[in-house]
């Protein structure tokens, strides 16, 4: 049998892909799936940490370009994500999996508020961490997030799910053409201005060297390739 290539991981999970093939909500078979996924990777032996977004309930960015202030839609956003981790965290629970929620805005009734000693401490205690609202702070994206806590709890990489199988030249979603990379640096990523990460958060994993692996989190199976080390998607490092 084959044996993890990480000890500790940060799963990025984009709020898109909860709503399966709809535009807007949870779809509760998704994230059913995506639990049973969740459980795979866990009994693998991996500590396991998620940074979950909220795009497919509300889009900061999206609200604020239509006139709303741009710090009210991130707060918003931020809620969004919370809502998600609460739904994640029911359909891990009812499959065994002990989770905890950390928000970084505070609301003790539903969640612990994030603390990072604590964070590690459920993690050596093999509980599945969910970080949920962000930073706590608006204009940061929860890829930055992603990349902040993946520092923050000693990560040794970011698995970033997507709805694509990695990173491509173009959009695969709009040219057939478009040709997926397999490795890419991080000034790659920054000089071709590729839609891997926002810039905030590429400078910050390659200022700490944690590598990025891209994948399709919709394809069944691919987190635990992944955290095999198989070649799946697109890997970004220095």
């Amino acid at each position: 049998m084959k044996k993890a290539q990480y000890k500790r991981i940060l799963l990025k999970i984009s709020g898109e892909v909860l709503s399966g093939e709809g535009n807007f909500g949870i779809d509760s078979e998704v994230m059913l799936q995506l639990a049973r996924e969740i459980r795979e990777v866990k009994n693998l032996g991996v500590e396991m940490a998620v940074v979950i977004g909220g795009g497919n309930i509300f889009r900061g960015i999206a609200a604020s370009s239509k006139g709303m202030d741009r710090a009210s839609a991130d707060y918003m956003g931020m809620l969004a994500t919370v809502l998600n981790a609460l739904a994640l965290q029911d359909a891990l629970e009812k499959l065994g999996v002990q989770t905890r929620v950390q928000t970084a805005i505070e609301m003790r009734e539903i969640a612990e508020p994030y603390i990072r000693r604590k964070a590690i401490r459920h993690l050596e205690k093999s509980r599945l961490v969910i970080f949920a609202a962000g930073t706590g702070n608006p204009y940061f994206t929860t890829d930055t997030t992603a990349s902040l806590r993946a520092m923050e709890i000693g990560a040794e990489v970011i698995l970033k799910g997507t709805k694509v199988e990695g990173v491509y030249d173009y959009d695969p979603m709009v040219d057939r053409r478009a040709k997926r990379y397999e490795e890419l640096t991080y000034l790659d990523v920054l000089k071709k201005q590729l839609k891997v990460m926002d810039a905030t958060a590429i400078s910050l994993c390659m200022d700490h060297h944690i590598p990025i692996v891209v994948f399709n989190l919709k394809k069944k199976g691919n987190i635990k390739r992944v955290v095999l080390g198989e070649n799946v998607g697109t890997r970004v490092r220095g």
